[in-house]
């Protein structure tokens, strides 16, 4: 995993790991694996897939009663992402903050990610982000 040692590889709001624990027990699954494939509008889709087992190479988030696994393509591009579960009049469902993402589209559901050669954003003050 692109891992920091003692960090988790995503964190999860308090909704977010409530709807993901609801969810689990309701159905009886072992966990909410997440991922990203090709696809939409701006390149990548974030995918949510039910899961019975862990897989070997799946890295584990477990927070409040909820578990997560990131599929292993998915692990570089999902670092650093917080998990939040919002409801508003008109929908309600998984947002994922993403400090990877460069662009999104209009929608939300399809994201391009930072090129690898693109240096950090900077700050104010001058100094890169990481």
């Amino acid at each position: 995993m692109f891992g920091i040692p003692g960090k988790q590889a995503v964190t999860m709001t308090p909704r977010a790991a409530a709807q993901i624990a609801k969810l689990m027990e309701k159905g009886g699954h072992a966990g909410l694996r997440i991922g990203v494939k090709k696809g939409g509008c701006a390149g990548m889709e974030y995918t949510m897939d039910y899961v019975d087992e862990a897989s070997a190479h799946d890295e584990v988030v477990e927070q409040d009663g909820a578990r997560v696994l990131i599929a292993p393509m998915a692990q570089m591009f999902l670092f650093g992402t917080e998990i939040d579960y919002e409801v508003s009049l008109l929908e309600s469902g998984f947002k994922f903050n993403n400090p990877n993402v460069a662009e999104a589209c209009g929608c939300g559901e399809s994201i391009k990610f930072k090129d690898a050669a693109d240096p950090a954003p900077e700050t104010a003050d001058g100094i890169p982000r990481l």
